[in-house]
């Protein structure tokens, strides 16, 4: 019988899994505030976005940010989020929040 052996990467992953959670923007504004909101766009997974943050893998958040996929959170995100009282899914990789718009509250 083989066992199941897990990665460091694997581990990685289900902790940050463990930690997302769906806030609302008024939680998230201080953070926004510092400059530290990452806003992840829909078709990337949030939980793969933070692993490879967490890695510092820079040329694959270099390429996603070069393609737009990601991106600081502007100030028109924060008046959207503010206006539609917008709840994110959200996980912090410090310095950074990274969040993504829950299109079921949308």
């Amino acid at each position: 019988m083989s066992k199941l052996q897990l990665t460091a990467t694997d581990i990685l992953r289900s902790r940050l899994n463990q930690e997302t959670a769906r806030l609302p923007f008024a939680e998230l504004f201080r953070h926004f505030a510092a400059g530290s909101v990452v806003l992840v766009a829909d078709g990337l997974d949030l939980v793969e976005v933070a692993v490879q943050f967490s890695q510092d893998n820079k040329t694959q958040v270099a390429q996603w940010m070069e393609s737009g996929k990601i991106a600081r959170a502007s100030d028109q995100d924060a008046q959207k989020w503010v206006d539609q009282a917008q709840e994110l899914w959200a996980v912090v990789v410090s310095p950074w929040v990274l969040v993504q718009e829950n299109k079921a509250s949308a």
